[in-house]
């Protein structure tokens, strides 16, 4: 088939687990698109439906009612075409400890059905940089290896659409580079990549769209540069040509912090105050202004103000939890209609 316009759609996605005293519904009419070719990043706190929408369209868990479509494939019409156009890579290093890197990329793509003209373990051992690992055994890679033979068993069947789920939780800054670099090459290469990850300044980084999930309901899906520009808030950091023991009076209604003798930040509403303003009430105020910078807000402040919390990390039950396989053809996970296993809301 040709390539679809969009990677992934979801439409009227609803899921509803049912337990003993009631139900939870994890996606409320759930409308998503998710163009051919980007960098999605999907973010919202604890019990949003990330991790439930990730495990429906990976075939482990099923759907309440609505549609999805992974590159053109209706996910229940045609499950085998939409498995083939995914690639998920949980948060948990699930690698068997008895195959090599080459070996677990071999058997990765066995159950795919690839014939062996068909597999291309040396082109992906290189595209994650293995090359030189390609005989080790996990217990000998490190931790970041490890994570990235993770991906490299993601890319076997050659996915169109590849998701990670919280690929650098709990790894450090220089692995997170790494594989920033890596997911950065894979999508410059055609790759749709969709990215679920805690980390605000990591989906700013990378991510060319955003969406914000929250209690089930998609509340904002745009640009990533559109969307920081939507918040109304901006900031002013004044630096004062004398030392300042405290917030200087006159300042009243502008929220104020001082984080120096000499530097006075301000957050103010744009739309309801202009910077002239504010610069007349910081000298009638009685500070000198020796030099002053802007604050941006960034995709933390716009989290804050859409959802209200903080929170932005994958699970929905209050544990860290991601896709329990990763989409092999034919296989399905149960049902998952206890919220208390893995791939529940």
């Amino acid at each position: 088939m040709s390539q679809p316009e969009n990677a992934i759609e979801a439409d009227g996605l609803r899921k509803v687990y049912r337990r003993a005293g009631g139900q939870v519904v994890a996606l409320d009419h759930f409308d998503l698109t998710i163009p051919r070719g980007s960098f999605f990043g999907l973010l919202g706190p604890n019990g949003a439906g990330k991790s439930t929408f990730i495990n429906i369209l990976a075939g482990l868990v099923n759907k309440t009612s609505g549609n999805a479509a992974i590159w053109g494939y209706d996910i229940v019409r045609e499950p085998r075409g939409a498995r083939l156009s995914i690639g998920v890579v949980p948060q948990e290093l699930v690698l068997d400890p008895y195959f090599t890197a080459r070996e677990a990329l071999e058997a990765q793509a066995g159950y795919f059905g690839l014939r062996k003209h068909e597999r291309r373990t040396a082109e992906i051992l290189e595209t994650v940089g293995l090359t030189a690992e390609a005989n080790t055994y996990p217990r000998a890679l490190s931790g970041g290896m490890r994570r990235r033979l993770m991906v490299a068993k993601a890319l076997v069947h050659s996915p169109p659409v590849v998701i990670l789920d919280e690929p650098t939780a709990g790894v450090d800054v220089e692995l997170r580079q790494q594989l920033w670099s890596h997911l950065r090459e894979l999508n410059a290469r055609g790759t749709t990549v969709v990215l679920t990850t805690h980390y605000l300044e990591e989906a700013e980084a990378l991510c060319d769209t955003i969406a914000i999930i929250d209690k089930g309901k998609l509340i904002a899906c745009e640009p990533t540069t559109s969307l920081i520009e939507r918040l109304d808030i901006k900031g002013l950091v004044i630096t004062s040509a004398e030392d300042m023991t405290q917030i200087p009076a006159g300042l009243e209604g502008i929220e104020a912090e001082l984080r120096g003798p000499r530097h006075l930040a301000l957050r103010y509403h744009r739309s309801e105050t202009e910077i002239g303003q504010l610069l007349d009430m910081v000298r009638r105020a009685g500070v000198t202004i020796h030099d002053l910078s802007t604050d941006e807000p960034d995709l933390e402040d716009i989290f804050l103000h859409l959802t209200g919390t903080g929170d932005a990390e994958t699970p929905e039950t209050g544990q860290q939890s991601s896709p329990r396989s990763e989409g092999i053809p034919g296989r399905r996970g149960p049902p998952g209609e206890d919220p208390s296993r893995p791939g529940g809301p």
